[in-house]
Order: C-alpha cells, then structure tokens, then sequence
C-alpha cells in the first residue's frame, strides 16, 4: 500500500489540487465530482493491486514454501470489482511430491483460481438484477465495466439459499394472532431442460406456464400514518419459489421452522391460514397443525360476482342475498339460492360457470364463512397485491421467458430481497468449505489497521506517510502468521 501511497502523494494529489482550482473558475460540479472520483477510484485499485502483489511476494520468499513447492511462473490476473478490475500478477506453483499446479494466493485467500469477479462485484449485480433485468445487472458491477447477461444469469442459477446462516432472534416474539397468506403468479416458460422441449396440449397449445409461489407470515396490520388511510403488515417475512411436486411439502417445512425459531408458540391463540383455497396451499395443514383457514375475499367477492353476471339489474341483490347465505345461513340454503340462479341462466356456457363458481365457494365453505362473519383476529387478505409488487413486478408484468430453474431462482431472490437480505452476505456463503486441515488456519486478521484519514492540509501528508510506514511491520506479522502452505 505504500507505493500507491507514494503515487498517490506524488500524482493523484496533484490532480485533485487542480481539480479544485477548476471548480472555483468553472463552478462546474458535474466536473469536480468526475475528477475526484476518478482519482479516488484508481488509488484505491492500486492499493489492491500492490496488497495482492505484496501478498503474493510473502508466500514466495517464506523458506516454508520450499519444501513442498517450487515457483512454475508469474501470471496476470484481471479481477471484477465493484471499484473495477484489477490488475495484478500472481505466481503459480508446482507442487514436488504430487505434481499439483496451484497458485498459493488463491488458496490463502479462499479464492476461485478461476473467479472473474470479487463477491462485492456480484453482489451488486444482484441487487440490481433482482429488480430489473439480467441485462441491467451486468451493468452494475461498477461504473467502469459490464458482464454479459448470461454471466448473470450463470450467477444467479448458481445460488443456493440454504447456505445462508438463518438469523434467530436473542428472544422469542409473543404475539396473540399470526397470520399466514398464500397466493401463486404464472409465469411464461420458455422450455424445460433445453429451447423446443415444451409439450402441447389437446388444443395444440404449448404448455408454457410455470407458477411460481408466495407464502407470507405477518403479525397483522397497522396503519402507515397516524392520520392516513393506508396500511401496512406488521414484520412481514416471504418464501417465494416454484416448489414443484413433492417440493411444496419443503415450501411449507420452511414456514413452520420460521415461525417455530422466531415466536413462542405457546403465546399465539390462532394462526390464521388467508388464501384463495388453492390445492397446494391445503399442504400446509400437513406441517402447521391447528390452522384457521380464512378465503380471500377478493376470490369470494369474483366467484359471487361471476354467479350474478347474467341478473342484469337484480345482480347486485342476488349478491348480497348469496352473501349473506354464506355468513350467517348453511351451505344448503347457499346451493338453493345457487340453483335458482342456475335455472336463469341464458346458455349452458353460463350455467356451466355458476355451477363452478358455486362448486368453489362451497368447496371452501368453512374459510369463506370465516371471513364474511370477520371472526376475532381475522384481517383482510393483500396476497394478490403482495402477487404483483414481490413477484409479477419482475417476473411476468412484462413479456419475460423464463427456465424452471431462472423462475425458481429470481423468485428465491425476490423474497430474499424484500426480507431485507445482505446479498454480499449471500454471496459469501456460496463459497467452497475449507480444505480438509485448514479449518483452524488464520488467512487474514479481521483487525482494521488503524483509520488512515487526511489531514485537512496537503502539507501534513507526510504525516500520514510515515504512520503508515509504521503500520507496516504489524500487517507483515498478521500476514506471514497466516501463510499456509497445505
């Protein structure tokens, strides 16, 4: 670090100096800033630059490494980062027992031999990714370079979110009421396992849709303002994924081990279960036992309304008068009133539609019922709201194609996201374990050198200088004590 130091003393502080000079003349600040960062960013290239490099020296004149390995060459290596690439040389070595050809800086510092980008690099492409598009997120590596929408997709298909260590709170939350909401979006497909692969049905149409699924747990809702109107969920938490087949019983072991880490079971007197009644989403019963089923009245209020459509101007009493049926009379007085409607229908093709509508509501007769009475604790379900803003914002609003593994992955993400997730910290947790016998080896101390900061004057940057110089014999000792030559 010295020597970008000294370059920087010598050269960059000279830039800046003139860049100030500039800005008093021009008032340009678009300029200034330009300036400044273009020099900052450079000497903080450098200074990683000449640690690897330094680092790399260390491994090299340590006489440990003599007895197993002898020096092959020198290579160049080109490394994405989020300040930009770095360029620096590294020295590959030779193994004398096995042959092995490995460059000791990798494996010192747990790095890929053939990583292209540092995990801060990725972790930006992430977090715009997730967002936008592949294509934005190879743009926002940092401001310098881009990588191909296929790198980021090869990323993002690579992850694996059960690496990521599950935070579980000091203390566990007591709540009364907890409620579980449950939707599913449909997604295009573009293929399968390769491009031309989907099937077509009896009508000669692909079969190109995918849903992927989103399970949330909240604690109620509560207003965003004092004053206002709008409300909110109380500590929301998503699972979002396609969970195919037998996969939707992890989908649900997923949402019972959330709720079993972060609340005290014993405290809650109803969980409430809001859905539209979904096959998949009945799966929950088989991990979260003592469910109070509630329907969405959004699919309450569009099978009543589906029912009525031909009643002209009787429809809006017809309504009421099923809707009233379902909170306070039985299910038989709701079929008689269904069949009456039936009998005024103008074509087969509408019978055909109140018959299934009916056959929906009474199929969930018990959390229909539950809903239209608003039973203590029960809240208004936003699961088709929560559809689009988490999952169709960036999966199907607009005409996207996606792979089972793509749809599966950015839905991961989206939840992974919207829970506040670290995505640098994701990153990090897809890396290799150790190397068998190296778990208790020390790469790097975690101690920040003290803080390096300028004075207020050009004139004291000698001092800086020197107090880096000093600095200097501590970080040879943490580094050497590190070296591992296994």
């Amino acid at each position: 670090m010295i020597n970008s130091i000294q370059q920087f003393a010598d050269c960059g502080i000279k830039v800046l100096e003139q860049a100030v000079k500039d800005f008093a003349e021009s008032k340009d600040l678009s300029a200034f800033i330009g300036t400044v960062n273009s020099v900052v960013v450079k000497l903080g290239q450098n200074v990683i630059k000449e640690e690897l490099e330094y680092y790399d020296q260390l491994i090299r004149e340590r006489p440990e490494r003599l007895e197993h390995w002898v020096v092959v060459r020198k290579d160049p290596k080109a490394l994405i980062t989020s300040l930009g690439t770095v360029n620096f040389k590294k020295t590959l070595y030779k193994n004398k027992e096995t042959g092995e050809n490995v460059y000791l800086l990798d494996s010192n510092l747990g790095l890929d031999p053939d990583m292209r980008m540092t995990d801060d690099a990725v972790a930006k492409l992430l977090e715009e990714a997730v967002q936008t598009s592949y294509r934005k997120g190879g743009e926002a590596v940092n401001q310098y370079d881009k990588v191909t929408k296929q790198t980021v997709k090869n990323k993002i298909h690579d992850l694996d979110f059960s690496k990521v260590p599950k935070k579980k709170p000091a203390v566990k939350k007591a709540v009364s009421y907890l409620y579980i909401e449950a939707d599913e979006d449909h997604d295009f497909l573009q293929f399968n396992d390769k491009r031309g692969d989907l099937e077509k049905d009896e009508r000669g149409y692909k079969k190109n849709c995918i849903m992927t699924k989103i399970v949330y747990v909240h604690e109620g809702v509560e207003k965003v303002s004092p004053d206002g109107k709008r409300r909110k969920l109380i500590n929301p938490y998503y699972f979002c994924g396609t969970y195919p087949g037998k996969e939707n019983d992890t989908l649900w072991q997923e949402v019972y081990d959330y709720i079993d880490t972060t609340y005290d079971l014993t405290k809650i007197k109803k969980v409430y279960l809001n859905s539209d009644g979904g096959s998949w989403i009945k799966g929950a019963e088989t991990h979260l036992h003592g469910l109070t089923k509630v329907l969405d009245e959004f699919h309450i209020e569009k099978a009543l309304t589906t029912m009525t459509a031909g009643l002209l101007d009787s429809q809006d009493d017809a309504r009421q008068e099923l809707r009233e049926a379902i909170r306070s009379k039985s299910c038989d007085e709701f079929g008689k009133l269904s069949e009456k409607i039936i009998n005024l229908a103008d074509s087969d093709t509408r019978a055909k539609r109140i018959i299934r509508n009916a056959e929906y509501v009474l199929g969930n007769w018990t959390p229909a019922k539950t809903r239209l009475k608003h039973a203590e604790g029960v809240v208004g379900c936003s699961a088709e709201g929560h559809v689009s803003h988490i999952l169709a914002d960036r999966m199907s609003s607009r005409p996207l194609g996606w792979s089972p593994t793509g749809a599966d992955k950015i839905a991961h993400l989206r939840a992974y996201y919207f829970n506040g997730g670290d995505m640098l910290e994701l990153v990090k947790a897809q890396a290799l374990p150790k190397a068998a016998g190296s778990e208790d080896e020390i790469i790097l101390d975690p101690r920040r050198i003290e803080d390096e900061s300028l004075y207020p004057s050009w004139g004291k940057y000698a001092d800086l200088l020197n107090h880096s110089v000093s600095a200097f014999g501590q970080k040879q000792a943490w580094l050497s004590a590190g070296i591992s030559y296994i």
